[in-house]
């Protein structure tokens, strides 16, 4: 995600950290190459010189040539206006004071409106709603059944009354059920186009004016770039959208539509798509964001990731057998699916502060065949054998790497690591005992 513009900007920062003080025409080559990786990453002209125009004001003021450490002055002056620039805060979906909520989600066609209709019905769902998907794009093949199979897999009503009768009857049909039902959110999944033409821009027109939505939401795909903000402009401009859904950002690695689409349409982006699971559906924190740009890591995030994937009574029962040193292979795999329901590890990774650059270090990828391969050798196992790894001998050995499609030394390695992070465990447990037995401190303390 954004990863040419994070190279570039941390190439860029990196070259002011050798410097110690700075100069006006050190800052004014540094931004030069901000300009130039901005513009590279498919960010909008005017949105980049207004923005390069602000950085400058504030980076060649008292504050940051003064300094004792000018560089970090600089990259703290970049976070704080790129922050600005996507919206500055989060901004949630308007709840209407009387219920039900009603959510219209508009776009052209392969933005993935229905995709993401089930995404944020579900999030909406985690969050305490009841809401109601209503199938109101009556035009594209399969659209409405679409819908439908996202409903039966998170357990969501889906109203729809077929591809014969008008989007305004469908979203007042969807309103009165959703009375009935007692639904509190109306999320709508309309038509889209190929482009932007006129009887389309009439037929949203139409439902906005029936039913009133409290939100309108725009859902445009992050990886057309310039093309995304173009669309939202029109939108914006034709409709008048509350913010937008910004869709595949986890595989935009320039960042065009990311930074351009608030500041061009003044509408913020209030949700993103991280991936193709129906969980992959983010609220936005542009000061998150900001920082996983400048390479500085996400913690925030990988926290609320963790605390929705790990289940609390399997964490406290691990941490109980660290303490008392009976950890398992079996509890080493358990560890490794819920590390997995996180999410991909590449996107782990870019949450931690500084891990971003592992892969440009030698044996610092992120490989997933890796975890894959230990997945299979532990699978290969017999239960007593995850139990005891210490009996697993030469042609147990053999048989765990022959039926788990690896190499002894495979198995042989796992073994290894297993066993040196059972000691690590163990020092860890023991510097515990030993720090409440002094009155929690450590003698090296």
């Amino acid at each position: 995600m954004l990863e040419g513009l994070t190279e570039k900007l941390q190439s860029t920062f990196k070259r002011l950290r050798g410097k110690g003080k700075l100069s006006e025409k050190d800052v004014n080559a540094a931004l030069r190459e901000v300009k130039m990786a901005l513009l590279e990453a498919d960010v909008n002209f005017k949105v980049v010189k207004d923005f390069i125009s602000i950085l400058k004001e504030r980076a060649i003021g008292a504050e940051v040539l003064e300094s004792l450490t000018p560089a970090q002055h600089v990259v703290k002056i970049v976070n704080e206006e790129l922050t600005r620039l996507m919206g500055g805060e989060q901004s949630k979906i308007n709840i209407a004071s009387k219920p039900p909520t009603i959510v219209m989600l508009v776009g052209l066609q392969g933005a993935g409106k229905t995709t993401s209709a089930g995404k944020l019905a579900k999030l909406m769902h985690k969050q305490g709603r009841r809401p109601l998907l209503v199938a109101g794009d009556i035009y594209r093949p399969a659209a409405i059944k679409q819908l439908q199979v996202l409903g039966e897999q998170l357990d969501i009503p889906v109203f729809t009354m077929g591809d014969k009768h008008s989007p305004v009857d469908i979203a007042k049909g969807a309103l009165q059920q959703a009375k009935s039902i007692n639904c509190d959110m109306l999320i709508i999944d309309t038509a889209g186009r190929l482009h932007i033409d006129e009887v389309l821009m009439e037929e949203l027109k139409a439902v906005k004016d029936h039913i009133h939505p409290h939100e309108i939401l725009l859902v445009v795909d992050a990886m057309t770039g310039q093309d995304a903000v173009n669309v939202a402009e029109t939108f914006n401009e034709q409709l008048g959208i509350d913010g937008v859904i910004l869709t595949k950002l986890d595989g935009d690695t320039r960042g065009g539509a990311a930074l351009s689409v608030r500041a061009v349409t003044n509408r913020p982006i209030k949700f993103v798509g991280m991936g193709e699971k129906l969980d992959a559906l983010e609220p936005f924190h542009p000061e998150r964001l900001s920082s996983r740009i400048l390479g500085m890591g996400d913690m925030l995030s990988l926290i609320e990731k963790a605390q929705t994937s790990f289940d609390a009574k399997k964490a406290q029962d691990m941490e109980k057998k660290i303490r008392e040193q009976s950890f398992t292979l079996e509890d080493f795999f358990d560890q490794l699916q819920q590390v997995k329901q996180m999410g991909p590890l590449d996107q782990i990774m870019g949450m931690i502060p500084g891990m971003n650059n592992m892969k440009n270090v030698p044996g610092g990828e992120v490989d997933e065949k890796q975890l894959a391969k230990i997945e299979a050798v532990i699978c290969s196992m017999t239960p007593h054998e995850r139990q005891q790894p210490e009996i697993i001998n030469g042609s147990r050995r053999r048989r765990i790497a022959l039926g788990s499609g690896t190499r002894v030394q495979d198995v042989n390695s796992l073994l290894k690591q297993f066993a040196q992070a059972k000691k690590m465990m163990k020092k860890i447990s023991d510097m515990q005992k030993g720090g409440k037995k002094m009155g929690g401190k450590f003698p090296f303390f």
